[in-house]
């Protein structure tokens, strides 16, 4: 069964950085599109960023320049390196891939930009 456990979330002071990790299991990792979302209090969840089988990458006009997405088929894990971290980008952040139709969303992990 599909799996994705996110981790490195918490508390970080604003211009901070934060480097979350998605280790994915029960699929061949390599051969799907990887995404991280987010969701904060009262909004609904929207995309972030998201890597292709073939490393292309795409982003949110609020992060682009800020964040990073990258992953290791070596470790079936996805990364979201954020910088220059602000108070909007406080949210639980959730990994998401889609495989045969069916959307598969991690437990999430609560990033506070705070100071």
């Amino acid at each position: 069964q599909v799996q994705l456990v996110e981790s490195g979330g918490g508390l970080v002071q604003p211009g901070g950085s934060l480097r979350l990790s998605c280790a994915a299991s029960g699929f061949t990792f390599s051969n799907y599109a990887m995404s991280w979302y987010r969701q904060a209090p009262g909004k609904e969840r929207e995309l972030v960023a998201s890597i292709t089988r073939a490393q292309n990458t795409n982003y949110a006009d609020s992060v682009k320049g800020r964040f990073t997405i990258s992953r290791s088929n070596a470790n079936n894990t996805v990364y979201l390196q954020m910088n220059s971290m602000n108070p909007e980008d406080t949210a639980v952040y959730f990994c998401y891939v889609r495989r045969n139709w069916i959307n598969y969303w991690g437990q999430g992990t609560q990033v506070t930009v705070s100071s």
